[in-house]
């Protein structure tokens, strides 16, 4: 994509939803994968891992069938997973056929052909989604029958014939091999689509928001929540905290000190295990520097936002306080069996798709899921610090949403 285009795409891509009305294009999606493709490699040398993601992705497809059939009425949110799955699905396959030097337009042009039963029924030469699917077609939001399961299940099939013929080479040898599948593939995609009931242009729009809320061009912090607050109602713009370790009677414990007065109760692991969890507060510093957000220290450091009583029993009142925690000790299991994180930039979408979740409801539900990553990693950063040093100063500042350590003298 040349240069001159590359900003009008990127002021298009920010109002895809400002603007539902306008049609997404499908090359102009594909080269929107290339922007967030975080595999590193050019061309087709990086193909193979884009190809296992299309086969995890497909396979995310089935597991939503799956848990369809299996729980009925109750999958309340069978929709939205379908939807998001398709979205992933759609990047992985736009991806790829970009690789192989393959625009989505042009596998558009192939697609009328006939797959067993099922006849194409979009707009010939399609350029956009919409085209895709038939004119007057309702989508009633991911429909389950046994048609969808037969398709979807065609649709795997294609994937796996697919990386059957990367992983024995016959595409290295003959790229037609790879145009051909990649045409199968799409046709197998937009036969599954149009009997789920489901818009593909939807899904790719929300894949767009979902990747952008990942991976911003502009990475927007957002404005503090008490910025409207007494300044006896903020969280300080700029605090240090000392952890220290103690041990008595052979037992370790942390205290924290700010200002040199002790902050909440001293801290052990509260386990038979020893896992340095008595560190653990760091956590809150970090939502609070990087998110600026975090119910636990506004009581600790009695903060509440009184002035607004609603705000006070909700945002900051014990429930608040509860899920903040929760979260601090989901996540420090997470880190504890992946090496507290170290060497990891960047953390899996499952992971921090249910934290956001989690905070469903409350002010910090507005903040992108990129900012959760820097929070979680940046914590577990001076958490590190922290386990090897045996104690230290953390200090925060909101403005600059940062978190450092200095070790203990």
């Amino acid at each position: 994509m040349s240069g001159a285009a590359r900003p009008s795409l990127l002021r298009r891509q920010r109002s895809l939803f400002e603007d539902a009305e306008a049609p997404l294009g499908l090359d102009e999606y594909q080269q929107f994968t290339t922007r967030t493709d975080r595999n590193g490699k050019p061309g087709t040398e990086g193909l193979g891992f884009v190809l296992l993601g299309l086969f995890g992705e497909v396979g995310g497809l089935l597991s939503a069938l799956k848990k369809k059939q299996r729980d009925k009425d109750a999958f309340v949110a069978y929709h939205d997973v379908v939807l998001e799955e398709l979205g992933d699905t759609l990047w992985y396959f736009a991806n790829a056929a970009l690789r192989a030097e393959l625009p989505l337009s042009v596998i558009a042009q192939r697609t009328p052909a006939k797959l067993d039963d099922w006849d194409y029924r979009g707009r010939t030469g399609a350029l956009t989604f919409v085209e895709l699917q038939p004119p007057n077609q309702t989508f009633g939001g991911a429909t389950f029958s046994g048609a969808v399961e037969h398709r979807l299940l065609a649709l795997a099939g294609k994937v796996g014939r697919l990386m059957e013929d990367w992983s024995s080479g016959r595409i290295a040898d003959n790229r037609d091999v790879l145009s051909a599948d990649l045409v199968e593939i799409f046709r197998a995609l937009l036969a599954a689509s149009e009997d789920a009931e489901v818009s593909l242009d939807e899904a790719a729009r929300r894949n767009i928001v979902k990747t952008l809320g990942r991976w911003p061009d502009d990475p927007d912090w957002g404005r503090l929540f008490d910025a409207d607050y007494p300044v006896e109602e903020q969280l300080p713009r700029r605090l240090t905290m000392v952890f220290t370790e103690r041990t008595v009677d052979g037992r370790p414990y942390v205290v924290q000190q700010l200002n040199g007065v002790n902050v909440g109760s001293r801290l052990t692991d509260n386990r038979l295990e020893p896992d340095d969890y008595r560190f653990h507060d760091v956590f809150h510093l970090a939502f609070a520097a990087i998110l600026g957000w975090s119910p636990t220290l506004r009581a600790l450091l009695k903060l509440k936002r009184k002035s607004r009583p609603e705000i006070d029993e909700n945002e900051d009142g014990a429930r608040a306080i509860i899920v903040e925690e929760g979260i601090s000790t989901w996540i420090f299991g997470h880190g504890v069996r992946n090496n507290d994180f170290r060497n990891v930039e960047s953390l899996d979408y499952g992971l921090l798709k249910a934290v956001h979740d989690l905070v469903r409801g409350y002010e910090v539900e507005a903040r992108p899921i990129w900012q959760w990553e820097r929070a979680i990693l940046s914590g577990f950063r001076i958490f590190r610090e922290l386990r090897y040093h045996r104690g230290g100063v953390v200090t925060i500042d909101l403005v600059e949403r940062s978190i450092e350590f200095e070790a203990p003298k």
